[in-house]
């Protein structure tokens, strides 16, 4: 159905994509794996001819139905996007446009390419929303993107994808940064619609345990090659290349478990912490009732541990955390950081409340001033909480910045000088730069390839083993738990649903939600 064939791009003199050359049979799933900036997107932007302006293709070309694709005018391609070949993009919240109803942005392609008229688009537009399993279609057809959740974003973006029933659907990274629950139901929407339509799949993705449930077929990038590929079941059991077999052994290893350290004192208390937002209705805005981000919720931390927080987008995972930084006003509760209520400490002593606690965001890209050096961005916490001596700082920042496996001399870059793994392990050094005792890390791995995951997750570790320093690991990703945290904390609904060590409750889940969350995890088995 698809056929590259020797395809090389380059934007400047920068080689972007070099002799790419694969092919997608009818109703075959193909998996194009490697890290960021493999060239995985850009190969899919080729087949859509969405490349940027500045790209040259400088050889090979593009197959559909043995007709070139590169060869067709920009108004014959229009016909063909959308109605033959169709894209699911990694981000659909970018890739949705905010101010028009959603149910309007799928009817839009039905009315370009099958001319149906506002009541049959409307109608379609509701069937396609249901074979996508999303809720009370007929309701929600008239709402924004921004009113529905991530994993509710990339239904729609599906049902757009398949409203002209295509021939092939590339889907890149369809799955990345959603909860693994919705993830799974994803992947298993895509399965079901490849058997009942016959569809052929070009998933782009990094997850190899995403690719060993899906593919039949799979090719590896790297630094825009393709250096590998092979049949699907074959590439697992034997892959030729090595940096194939780094992919591979990159995921989690989940029968590994860290063990408490008995004798550890307790370095912070929670008790019973509410966090209750109001719901306001009406022309004067009263308040006719709360929602319970977080409800009545306690657990004690250890020095030198990390507890792990898991949980699907809105169990209240995020807000416990900004609780417990003040970040987000509390109802009710206590909390004690190292013998102190938090509280009283942030009234009394700013400054030394968020020395002894600080945090690592889940993008840190927003996280930091895109206008300072990295220089700066270190220094400023230690100048505004007035930690270590003035005259050691600069050597403090050096030493930071080899902790974290990156070089003193780029402190004087800028963020966007970094890539995503680059900027997290600077975003680990800005936390540590002023000593803390607890670390909140929101999400921090959600968004890096399963390579550079690895690597942060050891550094966290590393310098955990090195500095005592106890983390509070916040993820809904359950297969990063076991060689990660001593304890978990399984969260829904703003409440606690099973908490315990962490061999305990990965290996015999007691509550049924926990047990979805385990089975629901992408494995090489």
């Amino acid at each position: 159905m698809l056929k590259i064939n020797d395809l090389s791009l380059s934007i400047g003199k920068a080689q972007i994509l070099k002799n790419i050359s694969f092919d997608v049979d009818k109703g075959q799933i193909y998996a194009l794996v490697g890290e960021s900036g493999s060239g995985k997107s850009m190969t899919s932007n080729a087949i859509m001819r969405l490349l940027p302006d500045q790209a040259k293709v400088d050889k090979g070309d593009i197959f559909f139905h043995d007709h070139s694709l590169l060869s067709l005018s920009e108004l014959q391609m229009q016909a063909v996007r959308g109605r033959d070949i169709a894209m699911i993009f990694q981000e659909p919240q970018s890739a949705l446009n905010p101010v028009m109803k959603i149910g309007e942005q799928i009817a839009e392609g039905l009315r370009l390419h099958f001319n149906m008229n506002k009541k049959q688009a409307y109608n379609r537009v509701i069937e396609l929303l249901k074979e996508v399993d999303f809720p009370d279609p007929e309701t929600r057809y008239h709402w924004y993107p921004h009113q529905i959740s991530g994993g509710q974003k990339q239904r729609v973006m599906i049902a757009m994808a398949l409203a002209c029933e295509p021939k092939l659907l590339i889907a890149d990274e369809p799955t990345t940064a959603l909860d693994v629950t919705v993830q799974r139901q994803i992947l298993n929407l895509l399965k079901s619609l490849r058997e009942s339509r016959g569809l052929s799949i070009l998933l782009i993705t990094h997850d190899m345990g995403v690719v060993y449930d899906m593919a039949d077929h799979v090719g590896v990038m790297y630094q825009g090659a393709l250096i590998e590929e092979q049949e699907a079941k074959a590439f697992f059991k034997n892959p030729k290349e090595e940096y194939s077999r780094q992919l591979i052994n990159s995921l989690p290893d989940m029968s590994q478990f860290l063990k408490s350290n008995q004798d550890a004192h307790s370095i912070m208390n929670v008790n019973d912490l509410k966090v209750h937002f109001p719901i306001r209705k009406g022309l004067l805005q009263r308040t006719v009732d709360h929602t319970r981000a977080v409800d009545g919720i306690s657990f004690e931390l250890k020095a030198g541990e990390t507890l792990a927080i898991v949980g699907e987008s809105g169990s209240g995972k995020t807000t416990l955390g900004r609780a417990l930084l003040h970040l987000t006003e509390t109802r009710e509760g206590l909390t004690q950081l190292d013998g102190h209520n938090t509280e009283l400490w942030l009234k009394n002593d700013e400054k030394g409340f968020r020395q002894s606690l600080q945090v690592i965001f889940q993008d840190p890209f927003s996280s930091m001033n895109p206008r300072m050096t990295i220089r700066d961005i270190l220094l400023e916490g230690m100048e505004s909480l007035n930690v270590h001596a003035q005259e050691n700082r600069e050597s403090i920042i050096a030493g930071l910045m080899t902790q974290v496996g990156l070089s003193p001399d780029m402190i004087l870059r800028y963020p966007h000088e970094f890539s995503g793994g680059q900027r997290q392990r600077i975003a680990i050094a800005r936390a540590l730069a002023v000593n803390p005792k607890v670390i909140i890390c929101d999400e921090p791995t959600s968004a890096l390839d399963v390579s550079i995951r690895a690597q942060v997750l050891a550094l966290l570790k590393k310098l955990q083993d090195e500095q005592g320093v106890s983390l509070i690991f916040i993820t809904h990703d359950l297969s990063l738990v076991p060689h990660l945290a001593h304890q978990v904390m399984v969260m829904k609904d703003g409440q606690v649903v099973e908490m315990g060590n962490t061999e305990s409750v990965m290996s015999a889940p007691k509550h049924e939600y926990t047990q979805q969350l385990l089975q629901a995890i992408p494995r090489l088995a």
